[in-house]
């Protein structure tokens, strides 16, 4: 996975490349390439929490 700091909130979404599945943000991070639809949207939402465990812990 690639992170990069966040300089706004966090939108996620999915995209689809032939039959791979991945998890994007608005702050420039993408996971990994899924088989699994359902494993990229964990992946956005885990990103997400994690995020915002980032902008309350100092």
């Amino acid at each position: 996975m690639h992170e990069q700091p966040a300089t706004g909130p966090h939108h996620t979404t999915t995209q689809e490349r032939g039959s791979f599945a991945l998890a994007r943000c608005s702050c420039g991070w993408s996971g990994p390439a899924r088989r699994s639809r359902d494993r990229a949207r964990t992946d956005a939402a885990e990103h997400a929490a994690a995020a915002r465990h980032e902008e309350v812990t100092p």
